[in-house]
């Protein structure tokens, strides 16, 4: 009992983190919190333009508002903790801390497993079913789905994290990786954890391939009804709809399943911050640009933004010209109003 009591009393971790400061470093440290201004530009643009352009308000941009959420939740939950370790030299985080993390982790993750398939499934109505689309995917079922994906994402957190944080942890407090991961920080305790590295290995399966079985047969089913098109126009603008929602899946899932479904005696420490370093920062950053190039009705959007800030300016540079410069103009307006009414009245009988 006094040993489970001394396990148990550590009240911190040691995050040892991404980088160290060598002048490399420094630049890769420098890239990411450019990436992160990127990912949080690029994904609060997404969600500001979809909640004000009236052309956005369908279920696809309205999945693609939470997706972009969701990212930027993500990359905040890992990159401000991980540059103020580095700048600050240590990576002390707290035990009640790493529980946080673990959670906003895992929850976020499985709230995009599932949102993407959410998001393959819409395009799959779209296409296949166009003159009930907007029946089928109405705004009840839209919150619905987005309820979902945070309910699994939340329960699923919620184990994980508490699990993790049950087992007594003594020696070492150094977890070898930026942020806390359960396998790395399942590597400190000082019990028996292969039984719950086996569930978590099965959980993280399910909650990749069950999401990922559903996204592979819509796409499938949409191959197939494209396939069936007489126009090939309409067939071009169908692929041209699944492309980008294609490529972001292939990032997110690829490196997911690299991370989690593979054998822990197949991972080094390396291999796992960078395939997390990944999904956690590359992915979140891409999104936005992926959505944004390859979509022309957000570019649409963007420009129609971009024309408005400009006429404000023009607007507000008006507004700054001098008094005596701005009354001077209006005097000759004025004037400019009388000579013209004086014409109209005498070519016309009022």
């Amino acid at each position: 009992m006094a040993l489970v009591k001394n396990q148990t009393c550590i009240s911190h971790f040691i995050l040892l983190g991404l980088f160290n400061h060598t002048p490399l470093h420094l630049l890769l440290f420098s890239t990411i919190m450019v990436m992160f201004l990127v990912a949080l530009f690029g994904n609060g643009l997404m969600i500001f333009l979809i909640n004000t352009d009236s052309r956005l308000h369908s279920p696809m941009y309205f999945f693609l508002s939470w997706l972009s959420l969701m990212d930027l939740m993500l990359i905040s939950t890992i990159v401000p903790r991980m540059a103020i370790d580095y700048l600050l030299g240590h990576g002390s985080i707290s035990f009640t801390g790493c529980g946080l993390q673990i959670l906003f982790f895992v929850t976020l993750l499985g709230d995009e497993c599932f949102l993407l398939a959410f998001m393959a499934y819409d395009r799959y109505v779209a296409i296949s079913n166009p003159l009930r689309y907007s029946v089928i995917m109405n705004r009840r079922v839209c919150w619905l789905m987005v309820a979902l994906c945070w309910l699994s994402g939340l329960v699923d957190g919620l184990i994980q994290a508490i699990y993790t944080l049950s087992f007594p942890y003594c020696g070492s407090q150094e977890i070898d990786h930026f942020f806390c991961d359960i396998p790395a920080v399942l590597k400190l305790a000082c019990a028996d954890t292969s039984l719950y590295e086996t569930m978590i290995y099965v959980c993280c399966v399910l909650m990749l391939l069950l999401p990922f079985s559903i996204i592979s047969i819509s796409y499938l089913l949409i191959l197939i009804t494209v396939l069936r098109m007489h126009s090939a126009e309409g067939q071009k603008k169908a692929f041209a709809t699944c492309s980008s929602h294609m490529a972001v899946v292939s990032l997110f899932y690829g490196a997911a399943m690299i991370a989690y479904m593979q054998p822990q005696t197949y991972h080094s420490s390396k291999q796992d911050k960078v395939v997390s370093a990944f999904y956690t920062m590359i992915t979140p950053m891409l999104n936005p640009l992926i959505y944004s190039l390859r979509n022309k009705e957000v570019a649409g959007a963007l420009k129609k933004l971009l024309g408005r800030c400009w006429e404000s300016g023009k607007v507000t540079s008006l507004s700054c010209v001098p008094l005596k410069e701005s009354s001077m103009l209006g005097k000759g307006i004025l004037l400019k109003a009388k000579v013209l009414l004086g014409e109209l009245s005498e070519s016309h009988d009022w």
